[in-house]
């Protein structure tokens, strides 16, 4: 069957080159989004039916209707879609000849009166029609969009192509984004460009893709996090930085996790992390409301309610509440993993309380919450409470029980920062998560870094949450996916 179609389609390429007419076209500048020609036809603020007006609309053919000596067809931009009726007696034979030989598919461009039909829909009406690429093969089935996952992951351009959801999903994507750097900007935040190619790779604990260069003969990394250059920035007196990263890590693939994902990260000197709690509230609670209509958004079966403020919530009183344990209770958090059938054997005290908070606390986050002070152990990058040293001045963001964000007060004290990082690579080396520090980072370090603020937010899992998708493969362009055979 798709033998059959290809084979008329080259045969109607072949015609077309026949008329002397180019199937794979060339620059137009005239066509008009078609959401602009949609929104300005129809009548005045008195309700006066507005002077006549042409369009010229430049799409893909999603839709056809053969009349005999009328064609109409659905135009789709990425604006939206305009019906055009294409006439035997408005065009010249040659416009009229290459109507006939137009498929699902095709991308063309038509001029002509804007007008509504007898239905009352409204319709360029063309005097001129010009083909910029013939599609020889077709579309997937046409009144349903593509349906098929696997396809629409693997082959997006079909998907943006058929589904016009799925386009909406990432051009609110793109909105989103920029949205978040119209209020950093306004912050006074510059965007700057980290590697991607670490010799050594650090600000997280997570296994690399390890790569080589030929001319240098050395191992390369890409980098799990931008955090280590950000800092180095604050360093050198870049007081207020951010990055959109594409980060990598060697890891699972599920619902919320890929193996390349973007992450924002940003560090504001002189700040803490009740700051970057207000910077994180502020642009995702702002993207709800201006981007996505409503404070209120549906997620699956649940609704999240986006309004401000946010509740903050310690780590301790969390873990209190859900696992009715002391987080500082060492044996009580044991029992209550062997409890939950965790194994905490030969693990250290700090990987089993959080096994347990993860066990018992995350999944009841579901409305925006701010979990804070967090145990210090667990935080190697973290100032210390002057308080209290075994709690880390850190907070994580967790909507509908998934973490969204992760921020500090940093740690900027050289001596301790050298001495976490020991540790951490120490503690890591036996799963090859860290195998070397970055002894330039704590040279930086020496040089003096202001105290700061630093902040990461998962923009994949934000984009998940305020369009309602269940799979980050829904808001990635080009998820990972397994080999095809």
């Amino acid at each position: 069957m798709l033998e059959k179609v290809q084979a008329d389609r080259l045969a109607k390429l072949e015609k077309i080159r026949q008329l002397g007419v180019d199937p794979y076209g060339g620059r137009y500048d005239s066509a008009e989004a078609v959401a602009d020609i949609l929104a300005r036809h129809g009548e005045d603020d008195e309700g006066k039916s507005l002077p006549e007006q042409s369009a010229d609309a430049a799409g893909r053919i999603v839709l056809m209707r053969d009349m005999g000596k009328m064609i109409f067809a659905h135009l789709r931009d990425q604006s939206g879609q305009i019906q055009i009726a294409l006439r035997k007696n408005a065009l010249d034979e040659t416009g009229w000849q290459l109507a006939k030989l137009l498929d699902l598919g095709d991308i063309v461009a038509a001029s002509g009166l804007l007008q509504k039909s007898r239905t009352g829909e409204i319709t360029i009406w063309a005097d001129k029609l010009t083909l910029l690429s013939k599609s020889l093969n077709p579309m997937p089935e046409k009144f349903h969009g593509l349906q098929d996952t696997e396809t629409r992951y693997r082959r997006r351009y079909l998907d943006l192509m058929t589904n016009p959801e799925s386009m909406g999903r990432f051009k609110r994507r793109i909105d989103i984004i920029e949205h978040f750097r119209t209020i950093l900007a306004g912050r006074g935040f510059v965007e700057v460009e980290t590697p991607v190619l670490q010799a050594i790779y650090g600000g997280a604990a997570a296994r690399p893709f390890t790569t080589h260069h030929n001319t240098l003969d050395c191992d390369l990394f890409l980098r799990i996090s931008p955090e280590l250059f950000l800092k180095r920035l604050l360093v050198g007196g870049m007081e207020r930085v951010y990055e959109f990263s594409r980060n990598f890590r060697n890891e699972g693939i599920d619902t919320s996790h890929n193996p390349e994902f973007t992450l924002l990260e940003l560090y504001q000197a002189y700040a803490d992390y009740d700051v970057m709690m207000d910077i994180t509230e502020e642009m995702i609670a702002s993207s709800a409301e201006k981007i996505c209509g409503s404070a209120r958004l549906p997620y699956g079966e649940i609704e999240i309610e986006y309004a401000r403020p946010w509740r903050r919530v310690t780590y301790g009183e969390l873990l209190a509440e859900h696992a009715g344990v002391d987080m500082f209770d060492a044996e009580a958090v044991r029992a209550k993993a062997r409890e939950l059938g965790i194994d905490e054997s030969n693990k250290d005290a700090a990987v089993v309380v959080n096994a347990v908070f993860e066990e018992t606390v995350e999944p009841h986050l579901i409305q925006p919450t701010f979990v804070k002070d967090y145990p210090a152990a667990l935080c190697p990058l973290t100032r210390r409470d002057p308080d209290n040293p075994a709690i880390a001045l850190r907070f994580e963001l967790f909507i509908a029980g998934m973490e969204i964000a992760n921020a500090y007060t940093e740690l900027n004290d050289p001596a301790v920062q050298e001495e976490n990082l020991t540790v951490q690579v120490r503690g890591e080396a036996a799963g090859e998560t860290m195998r070397v520090m970055d002894e330039d980072f704590i040279t930086a370090l020496r040089h003096g870094m202001p105290p700061a603020g630093g902040l990461g937010i998962g923009i994949d899992r934000v984009i998940m949450l305020l369009t309602n998708t269940q799979s980050i493969r829904d808001v990635i362009l080009f998820p990972m996916l397994r080999r095809q055979k």
